[in-house]
């Protein structure tokens, strides 16, 4: 790669995440040249619409997520990562979430719009999502769903605040304090729209299950 790319080929063995693309910023050639140049695993996130079209037949392209992979891991044997979104509006920083873990070779359950203005519509879903070790929740408005998801299960709640929501929703930062300020104990706590910190979260419990199993 040229001197402006400088690919971090030892990080997944340092600490279990490898190097991904974070393409605001770069050129499309630039993200063009990650994915043709070496082997294995590759993945994007957060990619332009021109961005997209130009790794169109290199990866796998996601418009809902803005994600790219080249390669993916094959999924492994092991229980689901759960993941909820309050609403419809979260569904993409959800499938971001979804898209990296999937590339890793993790399987994932999602639950879409099964936020607490009808409450029935969780407690549906509760028994399929015990079986998860850890749970990604994506929520916007007030951001209550974590705390309250938090408060019925004993895997690990990762809240992911999104910038869904108007006013004093103020992109976000409600959700965010929201989450902050659980009186549910446990809940990890990720910037707003971060799906991919989420996965990350995920990945580096579920690892460390596995490898314990």
């Amino acid at each position: 790669m040229n001197a402006d790319i400088r690919w971090d080929h030892d990080r997944e063995s340092r600490t279990g995440i490898p190097e991904v693309v974070f393409a605001p910023g770069k050129t499309v050639e630039q993200v063009v040249r990650l994915f043709s140049e070496g082997e294995g695993l590759r993945l994007a996130t957060r990619l332009s619409d021109a961005q997209m079209a130009a790794v169109e037949g290199l990866a796998q392209v996601d418009p809902v997520a803005r994600t790219a992979v080249r390669a993916p891991r094959p999924l492994r044997d092991q229980p689901p990562v759960g993941l909820l979104t309050a609403g419809t509006g979260d569904i993409p920083v959800a499938m971001e979430a979804k898209a990296v873990l999937e590339a890793l070779g993790h399987p994932v359950k999602t639950f879409f719009d099964v936020g607490v203005a009808g409450l029935h519509r969780l407690q549906s879903v509760l028994p399929e999502l015990r079986v998860c070790p850890a749970i990604i929740v994506c929520a916007g408005m007030e951001g209550a769903l974590p705390s309250v998801l938090a408060g019925l299960v004993d895997s690990l709640v990762i809240a992911v605040p999104t910038s869904i929501g108007t006013g004093v929703a103020i992109g976000g930062t409600t959700a965010l304090h929201g989450m902050l300020a659980s009186c549910s104990p446990g809940i990890a706590v990720v910037n707003i729209d971060n799906g991919f910190g989420a996965a990350c979260c995920a990945i580096k419990v579920v690892g460390h299950l596995a490898r314990r199993s």
